[in-house]
């Protein structure tokens, strides 16, 4: 039977009484954004007369939970997020699904359509079925790819950098490759470290999975992503590596999601989830990927071998350029593992040329991707930057494998990036005649001897490493320049918090750094006017006398009435420079940079003229806000398009970058929404009075 549209639901407003409507806000980063839409949406229930509740997920975790009573008098649920929220809890209710932006700009709006929206079924919806469509939301395929990446990465960097470190520590070059003795230390941990690496793959494509089918996605999603990761079971050399595990997940995912819809007589649901989906999705999942997607992947592997053998006698340059375009392509999969056993097999010949080809260009991917993050921090997430790191050190050592959370996250960027960078590395090698005497690559091969013409080999891996960072980076602008001409909004990955690593395009900074003017300006003035420095020492001293606000960490020291500033970067600058003032900033540059890398990750630009520039750094030694205004608007790349005149900025050291951190900016978040107050705040005519109006955020 369908719910009349004027009752959602069958909730409870029968009889006249007020509608009662549920909400969840939630936004990748969980802080400002989160904060916004809650109170705009709680705004316009009042204005309409609605009775509302809003459960915020932001990074402090859950608030105002939502609780069964709540659900079963409701009305309608609005789900205001750009990123996953369980639905399950509202199975029979009215539920519209937007994004959150759609919240902070219009929640009135929201609140009216819900009353039509489609009622949720018992189990998660797929996007566009089963909860209604409100807005810009990023697709689900997008969120279950970069849960399956956030979960993989630290499997990738432990399993690397301990098979890195046995290797530097315990290896040794031999014609069989490079090895480390059987039953010593360095073998143990190799073979720890090894685990990390059979693990990943099977940890992605399970991940990806759970993204999309929740729990009883899980295993199949898991067992999937090894069986195409173990080409032995489909008559394969080489397994399908990381692309086949994100193949796996989300076959695995929507299987199970598909299998939910199934109609079960009521004595068969309760082992559904637990016993029957996982079982049949499993066993489906792998039969097909065993008897229809492996065997081509056999196919294709056994005919690019032939190919090869008949490429030997062609161009040095032509075999280097598509070696090292087949190494850089899927890392560990069929087409590397191709181009890597076909060196390997002509070492016994004599021929070491072949694999000096494929040697300069194993390392390229690692070496170019954690160049990228160097060379434009502002670019990526602290998690990506750290990850960087860690594949610099991998590639050093030949581990191709430290390039793949780059290029599971960014794939259309950084594949063809990884396979330019290689196709050069191995041109180079190929003309300049360099041999590989053991079938292993990367700069640690050519330390230990095992490299004819060394200089040449590492000249080629320079050259790739340079051309796969230059690209990689061009092509995150490019993407970058696209989104804000079709004007998508930018969505951030946290760093390090599961599901996600990271994750869509960043926005671009805007270029020019202009120097912070303020406290220096105001002191050569006095120095020039002594007439003048009295009035301005009496008006120092009547504002230092103004009691704190926030906490304490809003003085008047960290307010200025008026930015000279006419950019974001340089504005940003200021402010780092005004809070420098205070003698709690260890490195001005530092906390600009980590700044400009937030902002980089999706914009501080709230809307309603309003930017809330934030970092977390060891720059600062003390927890501060600052404050200032813009009387004619910064560009911030604001969700509404308005230019920001109000911007705080606040900085914790990372020893403090916990709830206290969290809990200001949902403060400012919540009382910055209310119009009266941005309009005082906007007009005060001194610092004083600034203080007086902020004193009201608590």
């Amino acid at each position: 039977m369908t719910t009349p549209a004027d009752s959602p639901g069958g909730g409870t407003t029968s009889g006249g009484g007020r509608p009662k409507l549920l909400a969840v806000t939630a936004c990748p980063t969980g802080i400002a954004h989160t904060y916004m839409a809650a109170e705009k949406l709680q705004q316009a229930a009042a204005r309409l007369g609605v009775d509302m509740k809003v459960e915020t997920q932001g990074s402090i975790g859950a608030e105002n939970v939502l609780d069964d009573n709540d659900v079963r008098a409701a009305d309608g649920i609005i789900i205001a997020a750009d990123k996953e929220v369980d639905r399950e809890r509202f199975a029979g209710k009215r539920v519209l699904s937007t994004g959150v932006a759609d919240a902070i700009h219009r929640p009135e709006e929201l609140i009216e359509r819900v009353r039509s929206a489609p009622v949720q079924t018992g189990s998660a919806a797929a996007p566009g079925k089963g909860a209604g469509g409100g807005g810009r939301e990023r697709s689900l395929a997008y969120k279950a790819l970069m849960n399956g990446v956030s979960y993989m990465i630290p499997f990738v960097v432990v399993g690397g950098l301990l098979i890195a470190v046995s290797l530097a520590l315990g290896g040794h070059a031999t014609a069989e490759g490079y090895v480390i003795p059987e039953g010593t230390f360095w073998a143990h941990v190799n073979a720890i470290g090894g685990i990390g690496f059979q693990l990943m793959i099977p940890i992605l494509s399970g991940y990806i999975a759970y993204a999309i089918g929740d729990r009883p996605a899980l295993v199949p999603g898991m067992i999937g992503g090894f069986i195409a990761n173990t080409g032995a079971l489909y008559d394969s050399k080489a397994g399908a590596g990381f692309i086949g595990a994100i193949v796996t997940g989300f076959l695995a995912g929507y299987l199970v999601l598909w299998i939910k819809k199934v109609e079960v007589p009521k004595v068969v649901q309760p082992i559904m989830p637990i016993i029957v989906i996982p079982i049949v999705a499993t066993t489906t999942l792998g039969l097909f990927f065993i008897y229809v997607i492996g065997k081509p992947i056999s196919w294709v592997f056994e005919n690019l071998t032939s190919w090869l053998s008949g490429m030997t006698g062609s161009s040095a340059v032509l075999l280097g350029a598509i070696l090292g375009l087949m190494i850089a392509f899927d890392m560990g999969g069929p087409v590397n593992k191709t181009a890597f056993l076909f060196g390997t097999g002509l070492i016994a010949s004599g021929n070491h040329a072949v694999m000096g080809m494929c040697a300069a260009a194993i390392p390229v991917m690692p070496l170019g991707q954690g160049l990228a993050t160097l060379l434009r921090r502002k670019l990526y997430s602290d998690q990506e930057r750290e990850t960087g790191m860690a594949a610099l050190f991998m590639g050093m050592f030949g581990i191709s494998e430290g390039a793949i959370p780059f290029a599971a996250a960014r794939p259309a960027v950084v594949i063809p990036a990884n396979m330019l960078g290689g196709a050069v590395a191995g041109a180079i090698a190929g003309v300049a005649g360099v041999g590989d005497h053991v079938p292993h690559g990367g700069p640690v091969v050519a330390a230990l001897g095992a490299i004819s013409g060394w200089a040449w080999f590492l000249i080629a891996i320079a050259a790739g490493t340079v051309v796969t960072a230059l690209t990689t980076n061009a092509l995150i602008d490019l993407k970058a320049r696209r989104g804000a001409i079709a004007a998508v909004v930018p969505v951030a990955v946290a760093a390090g918090a599961g599901p996600g690593a990271g994750t869509g395009a960043p926005e671009p900074v805007l270029a020019g750094v202009g120097a912070g003017t303020g406290t220096a300006a105001a002191v050569a003035m006095a120095a020039a006017s002594p007439a003048a420095a009295a009035p301005a020492a009496a008006d120092s001293a009547a504002v230092a006398a103004a009691p704190e606000v926030l906490s304490g960490y809003l003085t008047a020291r960290t307010v200025k009435t008026e930015l000279a500033s006419g950019s974001k970067e340089a504005a940003i600058r200021e402010m780092a420079e005004m809070l420098a003032a205070t003698g709690n900033v260890r490195d001005v540059d530092e906390l600009v940079r980590v700044a400009l890398a937030r902002e980089a990750q999706g914009t501080t630009g709230l809307g309603e003229s309003i930017a809330i520039p934030h970092a977390k750094t060891d720059a600062v030694s003390r927890p501060m806000v600052g404050f200032a205004r813009s009387g004619a608007g910064i560009e911030w790349g604001s969700l509404d398009g308005t230019k920001a005149r109000l911007v705080f900025m606040i900085s914790v050291p990372e020893a403090a970058a916990g709830d206290e951190h969290l809990r200001i900016l949902a403060l400012l978040s919540r009382k910055l929404m209310d119009g009266d107050f941005r309009e005082r705040l906007g007009s005060a005519p001194d610092t004083p009075a600034v203080l007086e109006v902020l004193r009201e955020i608590r």
